[in-house]
Formats: structure tokens, sequence, C-alpha cells
């Protein structure tokens, strides 16, 4: 059985904490793209995704996830431990010599779940490209998810995949960008004004939707169940969702100061006491 809203939302609340307590621990991370994310990786990981037991890298017959923004690892490392891919215990070790949950994700840990390194920005649509033509020619219905930041877009390699996934009708992937208009120097039209991104991706040849409550989990469930039936129909397929930075922790929001920065002890016990935990601390 799928879980209801109340308990995606307490699954939501509780991976806040795992992200707050986290970065807090070793001084380093980035807590404030991870928790606007929260809402999408729990919908996506928890509802919308068709999962197999267990975790190999072919993933034939299941459906796949790329993260490319890799540095907000905090929010995928809670939400695939809490979705049983490893152990909840070992989020303790996050950042740390040896440990296999570094700041940015890789593969030669061999963490379940993680399918790519992340490392550098603008990589990952490519990566998901590949996934979804291989599951063309293995005959795999099954689709493949990625997931960018705004701010990602501004490197140049996102661009050539957008036009490569159209002129061949990659219609089995599903991008979706964090827009939340923040990036570690300021806001993304400061940074590098990007314009109108929906008629960007449209002008390459992308269906593209638009998610405006991105920190709301019914209706990322709803878009990204949208973004689904739009799927075989011979475009690649954009969502836009509109979240944000720092969610759920009221001194974090409105402001690209927390992209990168860790909470002092009083900021940490300030920002969990609006996080209440719900499942279990680890």
């Amino acid at each position: 059985m799928k879980p209801n809203t109340q308990q995606l939302n307490d699954f939501s609340t509780q991976v806040r904490r795992d992200i707050l307590r986290m970065v807090h621990a070793v001084n380093s991370g980035h807590p404030g793209g991870s928790l606007g994310c929260t809402e999408f990786f729990v919908a996506l990981y928890q509802v919308l995704m068709e999962r197999k037991e267990g975790f190999d890298m072919d993933g034939n017959e299941e459906d796949l996830f790329f993260l490319s923004n890799g540095h907000i690892s905090p929010v995928f490392y809670s939400v695939l431990a809490r979705s049983g891919y490893f152990p909840v215990s070992e989020l303790a070790t996050f950042r740390l010599i040896n440990s296999r949950l570094q700041g940015h994700p890789t593969t030669h840990e061999g963490l379940p779940g993680i399918r790519i390194a992340s490392g550098s920005l603008g990589q990952g649509m490519s990566v998901a490209i590949g996934a979804a033509l291989a599951k063309k020619l293995n005959h795999d219905n099954h689709l493949v998810y990625s997931l960018h930041g705004d701010g990602e877009l501004q490197e140049g390699q996102n661009w050539e995949a957008m036009m490569y996934a159209a002129a061949y009708k990659v219609d089995n992937y599903i991008a979706t960008i964090d827009v939340n208009g923040k990036q570690i120097d300021g806001s993304t039209d400061e940074v590098l004004h990007m314009g109108d991104l929906k008629a960007k991706f449209e002008a390459f040849g992308w269906d593209v939707l638009e998610i405006k409550d991105g920190n709301n989990i019914e209706a990322i469930i709803a878009g990204m169940s949208d973004a689904k039936s739009r799927t075989g129909k011979g475009k690649p397929v954009c969502v836009l969702l509109y979240t944000e930075m720092g969610n759920g922790v009221d001194f974090m929001m409105h402001t690209h100061a927390w992209h990168g920065k860790a909470p002092n002890d009083e900021q940490l016990a300030k920002a969990l006491a609006q996080n209440p935990e719900t499942l279990g601390d680890y």
C-alpha cells in the first residue's frame, strides 16, 4: 500500500531532521537545497517510482533516478536509507573519512541507490538520457527520472543534452528542475539570468509542465503523475518544480545563505524544534 498524505508529511519532517543533524554533526554540507527538495524525494521514492527490492546497477525492469546536483546529497541519503536501501544508522557517518556517504555521491564505495558520481554539475542529464536509451534498446518500458538545480542549467552540457533528447525522441525520460531561484553566490537572476525556462525547453522540443507548489506533497504527486502520463508520446518531459530553498526552517528560507552552510548548536536546536521527530532519529 502507498502511504497516505499524513504519512508522507511525517516522512518528510523526519528527513528534514536527518538533513539538519547530518550537516551539523560535521559542520559541512548543503542544507538549503536539500530541505527544498525533501517533498520531491519523498514523493518519488515512496509513491511515484516503480522500484524492485534490493539494488543492482543494471536497473532492469524498474524506474531509475539520477541526481545531477549532487551537493544536495543529505536529502538523497536520508530518503534512500529510510526507503530501505541501507541502514538508517549509517546516516551518522555522513562526510566522515572512509564513509560511503561522501559530500557528493560517488559509486566506488558501492552505496545502494547511487548510480552515478555527481560532484561536477551539468552532467546528470546526459547520463539519464543514456540510461533511457538503454531501456529502449532492452525493450524495458520503465522510466528514467533526473533532478537538476536551476542554477545548474548555466552549465552548457545541459543544453546539448536537451537537443539530443528531443532529436532522438527520448520519451521515456522525465527531467525535473528545482526552480528555487537561488545558487551559492546569490539569486540565479543576479548570477546569470536564464530567462523563460519553460519557453526554452519547449523551443528545444520538450513537453513541459510546471508544479507551482513544489513543497506540497499532494501537488508534487499530482504533477509528476501528469508528467508520467505524457511519456511515450515522442518527446522528453520536463517538470519545472518551484521550491523554497531551506523549506521547513523559517530562518533558512527566502535566502541563499544556507546553500552550503551548516547550523551551529543553537540554530540546530531551533530548526529541530520546527520539525519534531516522527519516525525516530538515527
